[in-house]
């Protein structure tokens, strides 16, 4: 009798063990898949990647709408190496091992967890979804509500402005310290105000990738944005330049502009309308037709007032 009490308390105990040792495979299965499959990366891809590294002006021509455009690499070549995160360029960059440090709108960078779970997915092969997936990439007209945000232009800085225009960029400063990489530092300006909510005409931005101002951005174009884009652009500063949320950005009351261009009118610069006072300081005697560098302040309502009209 006792050893049959015996027996059947190590049978109990052989079924506890088993069902542990299940439990903790379970366990370390469900960890390794976390950090294994494609399905656990891809929002960090669409978060903080996708907003830049999409469509035909890709930087480097890599881009990450799907799978299978990750795994092309870039024109450098492969930036995944299965198996390799260490040696792997994408997971270089993103630690900051190579220089850019991506994105290159950080900081905020990406942080320990989601590094983690990238050099996880890439040391386990970097498997692909169980079938081809695209990101949710918003395929709607921009323009079709009559308004745009800020979330609907953000790509066209991210693709062609903040290679130079952030401070992740490929100079030490940016140009005229005109910082593009989020709507706070677009709405700041730099050395002076790029945008004028309302104004697109006036604004410093819209002249230089119309060709307008020199140099003509983007920098590194031909090819130049394309009409489209140039045309969402103009829109959401008409609109005044809403953000997220639909809310207009604030006047940059007192805030200065620099327009260099042509005087098509006795008040106007290639159309952007301005006013002058008793104090305006008017140089050259320019006339209609010329060349001329406009200096002036914003007025609470978006004017142009302006302080200095010479020749160029």
């Amino acid at each position: 009798m006792a050893l049959q009490i015996k027996r059947a308390k190590m049978g109990i105990c052989g079924v506890a063990s088993k069902a542990i040792g299940w439990a903790m495979v379970l366990l370390g299965l469900g960890s390794a898949a976390k950090a294994e499959t494609w399905d656990v990366v891809l929002p960090i891809f669409e978060e903080r990647c996708v907003a830049c590294h999409s469509g035909e002006f890709a930087p480097l021509a890599l881009r990450l709408e799907t799978y299978e455009f990750l795994m092309s690499g870039s024109e450098n070549g492969p930036v995944v190496l299965p198996g390799d995160a260490e040696g792997s360029p994408l997971i270089a960059r993103v630690e900051g091992r190579a220089e850019p440090r991506m994105p290159l709108d950080g900081p905020p960078f990406l942080d320990e967890a989601q590094i983690a779970l990238l050099r996880g997915w890439v040391d386990a092969g970097a498997p692909g979804p169980s079938k081809p997936t695209e990101l949710p990439l918003t395929t709607e007209d921009p323009l079709a509500d009559g308004i745009v945000t800020y979330p609907e232009v953000r790509r066209i800085f991210g693709q062609r402005c903040i290679e130079c225009h952030s401070d992740n960029g490929k100079y030490e400063t940016p140009p005229e310290a005109l910082r593009l990489d989020t709507l706070a530092d677009i709405m700041r300006g730099g050395d002076r105000i790029a945008v004028i909510p309302g104004n697109p005409v006036a604004s410093e931005l819209i002249r230089r990738v119309r060709g307008l101002s020199d140099p003509q951005m983007p920098l590194d174009g031909p090819p130049w944005l394309e009409e489209t884009d140039i045309a969402l652009l103009e829109a959401w500063i008409e609109g005044g330049a809403r953000d997220a949320e639909g809310t207009p950005a604030p006047m940059p009351v007192g805030g200065r502009v620099r327009l260099r261009g042509t005087l098509s009118a006795p008040n106007a610069v290639d159309g952007a309308v301005f006013a002058t006072h008793a104090g305006t300081e008017i140089r050259d005697a320019v006339q209609q037709g010329d060349r001329v560098e406009l200096r002036a302040r914003i007025a609470a309502d978006g004017t142009l007032v302006a302080e200095r009209l010479r020749a160029r």
